[in-house]
């Protein structure tokens, strides 16, 4: 019940053809062409080229993403913050009300 059942490979049914027989192929040797002369490769993209008002643009985008990301954990570590204390201050309240009981 438990064990795994692996499926069978299927036999083939009705009429099967025999291999084709290849017969070898014989090549003859040509005069040999000359090689073409190599190609220097020309360059698909041009180089980025920066200017300082780009470099400037670039440094301040970094910076602003840096900030929001900071930001955004740190309200993060603040709600986890908030909600354990909240948590820990609902306990102690409930355990003096059964204290007291």
């Amino acid at each position: 019940m438990f064990r795994p059942k692996i499926p069978t490979m299927p036999q083939p049914t009705g009429l099967v053809a025999p291999p084709a027989i290849v017969e070898p192929i014989t090549t003859t040797p040509s005069a040999s062409a000359p090689l073409p002369a190599p190609v220097t490769p020309v360059p698909t993209r041009p180089a980025v080229r920066l200017t300082p008002g780009t470099a400037l643009s670039l440094v301040g985008g970094g910076t602003a993403v840096v900030l929001v990301v900071g930001a955004v954990l740190v309200s993060m570590l603040l709600a986890v913050a908030l909600t354990t204390t909240s948590v820990a201050v609902c306990a102690v309240v409930i355990r003096s009300v059964f204290i007291r009981r």
